[in-house]
Parts: C-alpha cells; sequence; structure tokens
C-alpha cells in the first residue's frame, strides 16, 4: 500500500479537480506516481470553500465508484484539509459533526495554515486539539512565511507534539529552490513526518510524489523515503508513528544520522 494523506482529487468541491474528467486525470497520475490508496482533502473554512463531513463523504462515493466504472486501480479515502480557526476544537465536540479526521480514524487531524503568518493562538490550538485526543498534521509548512523565516516556529509545534507534512512539489524542487531548500532543512531537523502531493491538476499541481522520493534517495537517503512512506500507512489506519526528536537549529554541526541509526 502506497498512501498519499493530502490532494484534492475530488471534483466540483474547492481549487482542485473540477469535473469527474479532472478526478479521473488526477487518478491516472496517482497511479502513474505508484500510489494504490489517497485521502482526499478538500479545502475546508478557508474563507472560500466550505465542504463539512456529509459533502465530502458522499463525493467519495461517487468518486470511487467513478475509478471502478473506469478500472483504475486506486482507492479514495476521505479527510479534509481544516483551514486553521479559532472554534476547531467546539466543532469536533459539536454533536452534528461536520468536520473529520484523515480517513476518519478521529485521530490525525491535517491543518492548514495561513501562509503570510502563524496566528498567535495557533499553539493554543494545537495544544487543545491534543487534549482532545487529536494528532494535527501541519500541512506544507515550507509556504508559511513566519515558518521559512523562522523555522523555530515548527520546531516548536512539533515538540509540543504536532506532526508535520511537506508538498512533494516543493521537496523535487517544481515550486523554486527556496521551497526546496527549506523543505530540506526541515527534513534534516527531524521536523517533517509526511510528504504529500498536494495535487490539484494535472497540468501543474500533479501529485510529484515519485520525483520527491527519488530526491530524497538520492541527497538524503532511502531511510527517509521509508520513513515518510510508512508513516502514511500507519495513518491510514490511526496507528501512531514513531516520532524522532526534533534537532534545534542553533547548533551548527554537521547533519546528524536520522534517527541516530543510519
Amino acid at each position: 500500500m502506497n498512501v498519499d494523506i493530502h490532494n484534492h482529487i475530488l471534483w466540483g468541491l474547492d481549487d482542485g479537480a473540477q469535473t469527474p474528467e479532472d478526478t479521473l486525470a488526477l487518478a491516472k497520475d496517482a497511479v502513474q506516481n505508484g500510489i494504490t490508496h489517497v485521502i482526499a482533502t478538500p479545502h475546508h473554512r478557508d474563507g472560500k470553500y466550505d465542504n463539512p463531513a456529509s459533502v465530502i463523504l458522499q463525493r467519495v462515493d461517487e468518486a470511487n465508484r467513478l475509478l471502478e466504472d473506469n478500472k483504475i486501480p486506486l482507492t479514495i479515502l476521505p479527510g479534509m484539509e481544516l483551514h486553521l480557526y479559532g472554534e476547531i476544537v467546539q466543532d469536533f465536540q459539536a454533536a452534528h459533526q461536520t468536520l473529520i479526521t484523515l480517513n476518519q480514524t478521529q485521530l490525525y487531524v491535517l491543518i492548514e495554515l495561513p501562509y503570510d503568518h502563524v496566528p498567535a493562538y495557533t499553539q493554543r490550538l494545537l495544544f487543545d486539539l491534543q487534549v482532545e485526543g487529536y494528532v494535527p498534521i501541519i500541512a506544507h509548512p515550507e509556504r508559511n512565511h513566519d515558518i521559512r523565516e523562522r523555522p523555530s516556529i515548527l520546531h516548536r509545534m512539533v515538540e509540543k507534539g504536532a506532526l508535520a507534512q511537506l508538498t512533494a512539489a516543493s521537496v523535487a524542487g517544481e515550486f523554486s529552490s527556496k521551497y526546496q531548500g527549506i523543505s530540506r532543512k526541515l527534513i534534516e531537523h527531524n521536523l517533517i513526518h509526511f510528504i504529500a502531493s498536494d495535487a490539484h491538476n494535472i497540468a501543474r499541481r500533479g501529485f510529484a510524489l515519485k520525483a520527491a522520493y527519488e530526491w530524497i534517495d538520492r541527497k538524503l537517503g532511502g531511510q527517509y523515503t521509508d520513513f515518510f512512506k510508512e508513516n502514511a500507512r500507519l495513518l491510514v489506519s490511526g496507528q501512531d508513528i514513531a516520532v524522532p526528536a526534533p534537532r534545534p537549529f542553533d547548533r551548527k554541526k554537521k547533519r546528524q544520522k536520522f534517527l541516530g541509526l543510519f
């Protein structure tokens, strides 16, 4: 099982796939990248798109039937990319559930930060989610201005129990050398736990996982690729992952060996 935990493959819900044909094209791209399962993560509460759980679950069923009819060997699982907002915990506690965890395991929550800053209440909200039994995953931290300028912000989040996911295209250098550089730094400091596509369309934002893993193998070593792939498999089944201790940024030393094992 090879899993992508973050993409916008479901048609008509956000800025990802717009038509069933777009979903089919993205599904074929996923298969070409060696992926067997994807967790669809439409945007929710980002100021433009609202996709409550019921809408996502219905579209996942429709999309899986579409893939089956077209004999595409890919399984779509439900999830959402939850833009950071102050009432997330209360909405998870509500009797009428509008939010869902990744693959409905009641464990992992994919959180999107604003691109230009990290809100002052972020750390408290991440803590409150963990008190409720959830594990927050910070989506594409390399694209957040404050984290790029001060990676220690992400270090503190991870040190306090959050996880983080890089975008495959950032790792592969398809966005910019700036994004690739910060991605490498975050990986080397044990601050990244997943690589995911954040795929939106095949024209400019496809899956790119194959290219990302090849770059990681070449530049950092296959043990990292194995770590990221295994974590995605564990996430799907709602299992805990082994988290290496994050490395601080104030030590000017050569890159330490991953987990002290390799």
